[in-house]
């Protein structure tokens, strides 16, 4: 199968206080429908390496290439709308807007997007709130909901675009165990039943064992690669 994602001889260096490299000649191929989990200690490495397949970092040595399009060179209101359309983002914390409603947190990324109507993008935001089970909560203000209905509501928005992969960076890292499931339950779901790429950074080794493979990474450099399915 063609790779959907693929980043090569990837190197990354900070330089405060000096000099120091945090990624080391990575090498990753990731093919359309798998989910990821990155894995390793804090400072490892896995969520800067992250933010360079994501493009929200352009400071790197090496290339990212995205459904056959190379990301590496472009510049920023080029990324913003690739990665708008084609990547969606559940991070640790939802980051939704509480003035705003659950369905008006959803539809926000298609509306900036404008490839569809108000009218369509409402449906589609109700359709994917559907699929995340919170489809009752779409006109109450974000901030009334569970932690763990608010994650559900930051998968939404993830999907509304309908991307080409999700990213996550500890996207059950601020939840509790029946959450965390949920979540997990979800990932599960995209990736079998819809063939949605995921790549996801996570301490939890039970959710990483419910992956399809798990890449761990130890002082820059990716040391493992277990298959689960």
């Amino acid at each position: 199968m063609e790779p959907l994602l693929i980043a090569r001889h990837l190197n990354k260096y900070f330089y405060e206080p000096e000099k120091f490299q945090v990624l080391t000649d990575i090498n990753l191929e990731v093919p359309k429908g798998e989910f990821v989990s990155l894995v390793g200690k804090s400072g490892c490495g896995k969520s800067t390496l992250l933010y360079l397949l994501s493009t929200m970092d352009t400071d790197y040595e090496g290339t990212v290439e995205l459904n056959g399009e190379l990301l590496t060179g472009k510049n920023q209101n080029e990324l913003a709308r690739f990665r708008n359309e084609h990547i969606g983002f559940v991070f640790q914390f939802h980051f939704l807007l509480p003035e705003f409603t659950v369905l008006q947190n959803v539809m926000i990324p298609a509306l900036k997007l404008k490839k569809h109507s108000e009218k369509e993008i409402e449906a589609r935001a109700m359709e994917k709130l559907k699929l995340l089970g919170v489809e009752e909560q779409a006109q109450k203000p974000a901030n009334k909901l569970s932690g763990g209905q608010q994650q559900r509501v930051a998968i939404a928005r993830a999907l509304i675009n309908d991307p080409n992969i999700i990213m996550g960076d500890e996207p059950t890292g601020n939840l509790d165990s029946y959450n965390t499931q949920v979540v997990l339950d979800i990932f599960q779901q995209l990736t079998r039943e819809m063939g949605q790429t995921i790549i996801s950074v996570t301490h939890d080794n039970e959710f990483a064992a419910k992956s399809d493979r798990i890449l761990e990474m130890s002082d820059g450099h990716i040391i493992g690669n277990i298959k689960n399915r």
